[in-house]
């Protein structure tokens, strides 16, 4: 038996998941101010990336604690995914390098309050990880009919901690 491997948490920030997708949140003066100067709008924060037709989806998944354990990663080959988390709860994003066709080392980040992710098409990462319920989320990427899902289980699991 192969004993369990562990990962600590980082903070999301943008240059540390660039490889990976985009961080979606507000930072900063707004782009340009918009709706009779009420609004601030943060113009184009990520990349879809979609083979053929995107949608907005809602998804709600049960939530985890930490310290959390996984063994699987998924990758998407026709499309980008952003996960918008419709609370302020932290959520947890797990992501791999590729190495070859199949993941390498994971990465564990953990989002704060008003962040999302853009993982990339073709981006090993891991399920939705919310920490609080309800788990929410407003999840853009490809809604078209045909396969679009490759899984990976790693042979041994990966625990996540705190960082």
């Amino acid at each position: 038996m192969t004993d369990t491997r562990v990962l600590h948490t980082r903070p999301l920030q943008a240059t540390a998941f660039a490889p990976f997708g985009q961080v979606i949140e507000a930072v900063g003066p707004p782009d340009r101010l918009i709706n009779a100067g009420r609004c601030g709008r943060h113009h184009d924060l990520a990349r879809l990336d979609i083979a053929d037709r995107a949608g907005i989806s809602v998804f709600r998944s049960e939530s985890v604690t930490l310290p959390y354990r996984f063994d699987l990663v998924e990758r998407h080959p026709l499309g980008s995914q952003a996960f918008l988390p419709m609370t302020e709860h932290p959520f947890l994003v797990i992501v791999a390098p590729d190495l070859g066709d199949r993941p390498g080392d994971p990465l564990a980040f953990l989002t704060a309050p008003g962040q999302g992710v853009n993982i990339g098409r073709n981006v090993w990462h891991g399920v939705l990880t919310p920490l609080a319920d309800p788990g929410l989320f407003a999840v853009a990427d490809r809604c078209a009919d045909g396969p679009n899902l490759q899984e990976h289980v790693y042979p041994a699991p990966w625990t996540v901690l705190p960082g």
